[in-house]
This record gives structure tokens, C-alpha cells and sequence, in this order.
């Protein structure tokens, strides 16, 4: 336990700009606190003591704002940033070196005995408000972006986005635990790739009309007669809504 603390020490010092020195982390960091507290209720637990682990997580809960349940499992050097609202579940693993924000819930699903809650493996990170339920496994070196639902097991090295989490793959790509703005932004690519596909349809259409009107008999229509489409772009009104007025600037 002895090596526990002094590992989340020292992922504190080495993530987080703002920890000057021990006391301040001592005194001043719930999610520190939080985890200082749940290594002692998860001896307790492991020992099969009755109500008092559970009255250990309950009082966490009320000074922190994090919730751990004292079965849940967690390495050494884990961080919890802030920490308020974090919830992990009972069967819940959490591995070294893992980083977790505010608000993120590794939460099981259903009510069925046994393993119900995550799995989440070393260097793992995940974003403020992130959902993480059933129970599944999350690889190494994975990040969960902020606000997503990843409820399927997660390959290693990967970036995990959206509603439901979709998987985006960066193996062999080293990240920044901390870089959360690098996230790519899945939903607008593909709404990229389908307006780039739609404007190419629609030229190809409005080239076959003109070879048609070229070949029919022009004194029965009038080529200022020909309605024309417009065809769609980047440009309009609800699509720069949606993915920014700065997404053109994106390679």
C-alpha cells in the first residue's frame, strides 16, 4: 500500500502542473484522497469485514465527491483530476498509470452476479464525463474522449469517440496522455466525405442533363428554360453550424 502512495505521488507531480509540493497534494486533491481512502476499505474488503468498507466509501463520497466501491480494483499510479462525480463500480478493474477527469463513470449494466463492471488496462485515459459501462475491456494506451459512451471492448492504442464510442486506431503512434484537443472529430470527416461525394454526383448528373439537352432538338426548348440544382457544399448554413467555420482549415 506503502508503494501505492507514493506512486500516485508521483503521477500527480508528473501530470499536473499545478501540484507544487506534498502538502498541497495531500490536503487539496480529492481524487487522491479518494484513492488513499478506498486502498485502506479495499483491504477491509478483501478481509470480508461486514458495513465497514462500505461506511469508508460513503464517507469518500460525501468529503470527495467520488465514489468507489471497496471491491473495485485499482493500480498504482492511477490519477483522478478534480475528481467530482467520478463513480467506479464494485467489479470494476482499473490498471497503472490510468487517468480518469471529472464525471467519468465506469458503471456496470443490468443486474446479474459476477463481473459487470470495465476492465481498463494500463496508460489508459479517459475524458471528463466519459461513460464506460458493462463489463468490458479497455487496451493499453487507449484514450476515451470527453462525453463519450464506450460500451465494447476497445483494442489497444486506440482513441475511443462519440455516442456510442467509436474506435479510431493511432498503434504505434506515441500520444500525450494530456492532449485532449487532438482528438479527431469522426463525425464531421464522415460528414465531409459524404458532401464531397454528393457534390461529385451531382456535377456528374448535371453533365449527363447537358449532353441530353445538346442532343435534343433546340427549338422545341429554350436552354433558358433548364432548371439547374444547386449542388450542395461546405458552405452552407446548417453544415458550418454543425462542424465549425474552421473545419476547411483542417487537413
Amino acid at each position: 500500500m506503502f508503494r501505492s502512495l507514493i506512486s500516485d505521488f508521483a503521477i500527480i507531480k508528473e501530470r499536473d502542473p499545478a501540484a507544487r509540493n506534498v502538502w498541497e497534494i495531500i490536503f487539496c486533491y480529492p481524487g487522491f484522497q479518494a484513492l488513499t481512502i478506498h486502498r485502506i476499505s479495499h483491504k477491509l474488503w478483501k478481509y470480508k469485514l461486514p458495513l465497514l468498507p462500505r461506511l469508508l466509501s460513503h464517507a469518500t463520497r460525501f468529503f470527495t465527491g467520488v465514489e468507489i466501491h471497496p471491491g473495485a480494483k485499482i493500480g498504482k499510479g492511477v490519477f483522478i483530476d478534480h475528481g467530482m462525480g467520478v463513480v467506479i463500480g464494485e467489479t470494476s478493474e482499473v490498471g497503472d498509470r490510468c487517468l480518469l477527469y471529472q464525471g467519468v463513470t465506469l458503471g456496470g449494466t443490468g443486474k446479474e452476479g459476477g463481473k459487470r463492471h470495465p476492465t481498463l488496462e494500463s496508460n489508459v485515459v479517459v475524458g471528463a464525463g466519459a461513460k464506460v459501462l458493462g463489463a468490458i475491456c479497455v487496451g493499453t494506451n487507449t484514450r476515451i474522449g470527453a462525453g463519450s459512451v464506450v460500451v465494447k471492448n476497445v483494442e489497444a492504442n486506440s482513441t475511443v469517440v462519440g455516442i456510442p464510442g467509436r474506435i479510431v486506431h493511432q498503434s504505434g503512434v506515441k500520444i500525450n496522455p494530456l492532449a485532449h484537443s487532438a482528438l479527431p472529430d469522426t463525425e464531421a470527416n464522415v460528414l465531409r466525405n459524404l458532401m464531397d461525394r454528393i457534390d461529385q454526383l451531382e456535377s456528374e448528373i448535371l453533365g449527363i442533363r447537358d449532353l441530353l439537352n445538346n442532343q435534343r432538338n433546340q427549338n422545341t426548348r429554350k436552354k433558358e428554360d433548364i432548371i439547374y440544382g444547386e449542388s450542395q457544399n461546405l458552405k452552407d448554413k446548417e453544415i458550418i453550424e454543425f462542424i465549425g467555420e474552421d473545419f476547411n482549415d483542417i487537413k
